[in-house]
């Protein structure tokens, strides 16, 4: 179970297999900036987790990953302010063989944090 507490401010805090995250919201929503927003964490989980299966793609094939990286743009609705596009980009590293470019997306494709995404579980909130 994760438990959620709130420190102070607008931050919150987030425990959970005994690590803790701590969140804040940026000056203009009355935080202090001291730690990323959720929302930020977010997107950084989606990352972190497409980088992870791109990764061990590489090192399951011995492919070296010096100068790889992913980087994550998101476009929102200006009205809205509503995420509507996320586009993750895997920059290959030099010497990356062609036969795998297409293998790669596949693999980061298995990213369990994506497939929530598209296939959203059910969610509920009740008062205890």
């Amino acid at each position: 179970m994760m438990e959620i507490t709130f420190p102070g401010g607008v931050a919150v805090n987030t425990e959970y297999n005994g690590f803790v995250t701590k969140t804040d919201q940026p000056e203009a929503n009355g935080g202090t900036d001291s730690a990323p927003s959720p929302f930020d964490l977010f997107l950084s989980s989606l990352g972190a987790c497409a980088g992870f299966f791109a990764l061990r793609f590489c090192q399951q094939r011995e492919i070296d990953t010096t100068g790889m990286k992913l980087t994550l743009d998101t476009n929102r609705n200006p009205e809205s302010k509503r995420l509507e596009a996320i586009s993750m980009k895997i920059h290959l590293p030099d010497g990356f063989p062609d036969k795998y470019r297409k293998s790669i997306i596949r693999a980061t494709d298995q990213c369990a944090v994506k497939k929530v995404i598209v296939d959203p579980p059910e969610i509920t909130v009740e008062t205890v």
